[in-house]
């Protein structure tokens, strides 16, 4: 399996998997337990790294990606806004070129705001699936879910071609709202070494303009009146916000006119 291979075999994976994990809560809705993204990480990390078409990380790439969570979580040991602060505004535009304004979404009820690193993260798509699947329950309360990322708008069409997402995907080109919400890193050149020579990824292929710059992925839930009243990140990019743990936070916004 060559190294360009590798990471489409991760996507294609991790669509897989998302579609075949979904079935058990087609019907959230209805009653039906809402997705769990943890077990879907377990089981994607089953398909991925287990088998012979698993894939083969080299020994220094490893060592390289293993210092660099290290340090990450060392630079950032509580990221992102924390829960009572005010949410900072944003004007993003989405890949039809829309300028989308938080505070415009606020007006019409609370917002789920998902930051994520890219379509080339497998684990970034199953989280997106979880989300839209939890979007009935999510509207029961009036919510409206938008994604952040900084990749550039023509990669997050086909995102939203391929997957049919609903909701609003928003491209942070300059970093701006990253950084606002205490979220930004940067892809060391080491690092961006061992992920093309280990995974054939170029991050600067997705975001453009030779930018290297990753959120750590993170969730807030915001009420109307702009404050943050759930939060979640974490340097381990593999943990995510579970939908049940928004839901119970939108049960519990404040009640506003």
């Amino acid at each position: 399996m060559t190294y360009k291979t590798k990471l489409v075999y991760a996507l294609t994976i991790a669509s897989a998997a998302a579609t075949l994990l979904a079935s058990p809560f087609a019907l959230a809705a209805e009653g039906v337990p809402v997705p769990n993204i943890a077990e879907r990480v377990k089981a994607l990390d089953q398909q991925l790294y287990t088998g012979k078409d698993a894939i083969k990380v080299a020994p220094q790439d490893m060592a390289v990606m293993n210092k660099a969570a290290e340090d990450l979580a060392a630079a950032l040991p509580s990221p992102g806004l924390k829960v009572g602060t005010k949410a900072p505004n944003f004007a993003l535009k989405n890949p039809h070129g829309k300028t989308i304004k938080l505070s415009q979404m606020l007006k019409k009820g609370p917002v789920i705001l998902a930051f994520y690193r890219g379509a080339w993260c497998p684990y970034c798509n199953l989280e997106l699936h979880a989300l839209n699947e939890s979007l009935p329950d999510f509207k029961k309360y009036g919510a409206s879910l938008v994604a952040i990322t900084p990749q550039t708008p023509d990669k997050s069409l086909e995102q939203i071609n391929k997957d049919g997402y609903p909701f609003e995907i928003l491209s942070d080109l300059n970093d701006r709202v990253v950084k606002a919400y205490k979220l930004y890193w940067e892809v060391s050149p080491e690092l961006d070494a061992a992920y093309k020579h280990s995974f054939g990824l170029d991050v600067a292929a997705y975001n453009g303009n030779g930018r290297r710059g990753l959120p750590v992925p993170g969730t807030f839930v915001i009420d109307k009146t702009g404050i943050v009243r759930a939060a979640f990140a974490d340097t381990d990019y593999k943990k995510r916000m579970e939908p049940a743990d928004i839901l119970a936070a939108l049960q519990h916004l404040p009640k506003t006119k």
